[in-house]
């Protein structure tokens, strides 16, 4: 008898352990795809502003690439 309790109460105990595993590894997830969410976002201010003041030495990168081309 004591042991069919005990038995009742592992189990009970081991499912709530799961429920609680389950519930982290939703809650990681969604904090992961923020993340990569705050990141992709950083790094595009990032890109733009480094097009934005590096702006006229990209032109005449590309104006030099593109003579280059035309010249073939």
């Amino acid at each position: 008898m004591a042991w069919e309790r005990w038995n009742e109460r592992f189990r009970a105990d081991l499912l709530r352990w799961a429920a609680a595993c389950r519930t982290r590894l939703v809650q990681a997830k969604g904090q992961g795809t923020t993340e990569y969410a705050i990141l992709v976002g950083v790094l595009v201010v990032i890109a733009i502003l480094a097009i934005t003041v590096f702006r006229p030495k990209l032109q005449e990168l590309w104006d030099a690439i593109a003579s280059g081309i035309n010249g073939l």
